[in-house]
């Protein structure tokens, strides 16, 4: 709509001539209409797949008591048929963006097919949740995102260790919004827009490369490095350098604790009841 506003709506699932008010129906009808799908009475999940993720809802997961089966897992193994030796993996990314892999420039869609394929192996990126709908409702699907489980945490670590501290918890709150905004629908909207210039500024010093583990279902930091790196091992070693002079703390502590401390000996002298 936010790019032709004369545009109709066309979806069969929300056409009351239809009459589909389930997916048993909806399957009925693909198989008179000879409209080919994967699914089946038994096998009944409603599945979204891209290049980035794969997504499972309905049938025996519609009740948050269940535990996902196995068999249900279409580009990841379950855990339980993951390698016992784990495989480790080097993302490098210029300016926020992943551009390499393993220390070769890869094309973005080949860098995530890549990721996809190893991490899937080792059973990374799954995600059980009940989720908030746009409408409301509640609802539970079970994910497999491989690749973006490798990715987003090789950029989280990266930015952990360029971005400074106001800078990247402020992120970490726009982020959330972002989120929002995609998931409802809006990338064509004034917001989304406004916050992309403020990522685009926080991502120009996050260069640099992340070694990452995969083991089990899990994803793990193994180590990172960056020419725009702000941590500095003579300021965080135990072992105090002439940079740091302990003793300035206890002006600072004194400084920053006064409005609680004046809080707390007004509170104490208010009267009672």
């Amino acid at each position: 709509m936010a790019l032709d506003p004369t545009l109709k709506i066309i979806a069969p699932w929300k056409d009351p001539n239809f009459k589909l008010t389930s997916r048993e129906a909806a399957v009925d009808y693909a198989r008179q209409h000879k409209i080919p799908i994967e699914q089946s009475k038994k096998k009944i999940y409603s599945r979204d797949r891209n290049l980035w993720h794969i997504s499972h809802e309905g049938a025996d997961l519609e009740d948050p008591a269940n535990e996902p089966k196995d068999d249900l897992y279409v580009i990841s193994n379950p855990v339980s048929q993951a390698p016992d030796r784990p495989d480790y993996v080097t993302v490098g990314l210029h300016e926020g963006i992943p551009v390499k892999l393993d220390g070769r420039l890869t094309n973005p869609v080949k860098l995530v097919e890549t990721l996809n394929q190893i991490g899937g192996k080792h059973a990374v990126g799954q995600v059980d949740i009940v989720e908030n709908r746009l409408v409301g409702m509640k609802s539970r699907g079970v994910y497999e995102t491989p690749g973006g489980e490798i990715l987003m945490t090789a950029h989280r670590a990266l930015e952990s260790l360029t971005l400074e501290r106001e800078t990247m918890h402020y992120k970490q709150q726009v982020s959330l919004k972002y989120a929002e905004l995609v998931y409802y629908g809006l990338w064509f909207s004034p917001l989304r827009e406004a916050l992309d210039a403020f990522v685009d500024m926080t991502q120009r010093n996050v260069t640099g490369e992340v070694r990452l583990k995969l083991f089990k279902g899990r994803c793990t930091v193994a180590g990172m490095k960056s020419a725009n790196s702000l941590y500095q091992m003579d300021l965080a070693s135990f072992k105090m350098g002439e940079e740091y002079d302990q003793t300035d703390a206890k002006g600072f502590i004194r400084l920053f604790a006064l409005p609680v401390k004046v809080a707390g000996a007004v509170n104490r002298r208010a009267p009672k009841g």
